[in-house]
């Protein structure tokens, strides 16, 4: 039953004006939605310095297989470290 009041609730906000409805002195807390983000973020930015040639050609066959070359360099770090293990 709490379920179908959750989704009901989720549908209000998708079809109702529902600024009225928050209550700007109170803010939301992840913790009170039942949420909690975790210790380690599950992804890290990194700054690289590739030679122009070599990006590419990772862009290229990128495109040739229809990835994102950001995605493929994953693919590629992952798998070459997969080698040395």
């Amino acid at each position: 039953m709490k379920n179908k009041k959750r989704l009901k609730e989720i549908m209000d906000y998708d079809t109702y004006e529902t600024s009225k409805m928050l209550n700007v002195s109170k803010p939301l807390k992840l913790e009170s939605l039942g949420l909690k983000l975790p210790d380690n973020p599950p992804t890290q930015v990194v700054s690289l310095r590739l030679p122009t040639a070599l990006l590419n050609e990772i862009k290229a066959i990128g495109s040739q297989k229809d990835v994102p070359y950001q995605a493929l360099i994953k693919l590629m770090l992952a798998y070459s470290v997969g080698r040395y293990k």
